[in-house]
């Protein structure tokens, strides 16, 4: 199981971070997800077959990408 944190800045409420986890969660391999809104972070634990790649680009997809 790997955990990772991302960098989002565009979060700014809580429907952002219900969007983040619901979408990630659905993602298979995902074990859990957490977003906090005031430090604008996600992390995730995850396992085979997600990976990092795919995490950050759905990430991309639904508006809020990941800053290094």
């Amino acid at each position: 199981m790997n955990t990772v944190v991302y960098s989002i800045p565009k979060i700014h409420c809580e429907h952002c971070l219900h969007t983040i986890e619901t979408e990630l969660a659905d993602l298979q391999g995902v074990e859990a997800v957490k977003a906090s809104l005031g430090d604008k972070k996600v992390m995730v634990r995850f396992g085979q077959p997600a990976n990092e790649e795919q995490i950050k680009a759905l990430l991309t997809e639904i508006d809020y990408p990941v800053v290094a």
